[in-house]
């Protein structure tokens, strides 16, 4: 299921900084607002429900993640909300939430067809009546792991004040069954040597997705190409999904 590749401590503790808040995290706040109850699966250091908390959110807040390291940056920040150590194999609800949500393009660690079923399954279980699943994925036609080259550097400055020196690079040349498999290298004083994650993502089009969501009982209510709600065109960067169960 989601593997959240930050299972190390001193890398989570970097994750924020890298991944700073955005138009996306704006859009998903602001569905947030709207719910009683949300469940966000994949919920790394919980920025999205952390913010939801802090601006007077007074529902149920439920962030689910398997990564223990990214957890204790969650509860570290945010002790009133639901942190839950796991993935949907292992936990399970039951007509709760009003709204499902992955972000970050966590739906992407999903790589195989069972691993995509089983999520999508227990999220249309998650749902109450007229609830919303709302996630994303990256659109295959903006071909976007063409621009993770080593050569585009991100800085980030670490909580002890050092610098780190963040980069990607495609392995195998490009998507291979729609999977990019690739590295994220981080560098800096901290290290003796520079720190080497291996992650692959898989990346679908709107057909397939819909077929996929259809299985699990669920129905596309609206789609998106980008975070201001522009159209879902072959070349948009996103395929920003609300489904509602079918």
């Amino acid at each position: 299921m989601v593997d959240h590749v930050y299972a190390d401590l001193s890398l989570a503790e970097l994750y924020d900084s890298l991944n700073p808040w955005g138009p996306g995290d704006d859009f998903y706040l602001g569905l947030v607002r709207e719910a009683g109850s949300v469940l966000d699966i994949g919920c790394g250091t919980g920025q999205l429900l952390r913010r939801a908390r802090a601006e007077g959110h007074r529902g149920r807040l439920m962030g689910l993640d398997p990564a223990a390291a990214m957890l204790v940056q969650a509860r570290g920040a945010c002790p009133d909300v639901e942190w839950v150590l796991g993935d949907v194999r292992v936990r399970r609800w039951q007509a709760e939430f009003d709204l499902v949500v992955m972000t970050g393009h966590a739906f992407q660690q999903l790589v195989g067809d069972e691993e995509i079923r089983l999520c999508l399954r227990a999220a249309r279980a998650a749902l109450r009546d007229g609830g919303r699943f709302v996630f994303e994925t990256r659109n295959p036609g903006a071909r976007a792991w063409e621009r993770w080259t080593p050569d585009r550097i991100h800085e980030i400055t670490a909580a002890d004040g050092t610098p780190v020196r963040v980069w990607h690079e495609v392995r195998g040349g490009g998507p291979r069954r729609g999977r990019v498999h690739f590295t994220e290298t981080y560098a800096g004083p901290r290290w003796p040597a520079p720190r080497v994650r291996h992650s692959v993502l898989r990346f679908l089009d709107a057909g397939t997705l819909e077929g996929f969501l259809a299985e699990a009982g669920l129905a596309v209510a609206e789609q998106y190409g980008d975070w201001a709600r522009g159209p879902l065109t072959p070349a948009a960067p996103e395929i920003i999904t609300v489904a509602r169960p079918a």
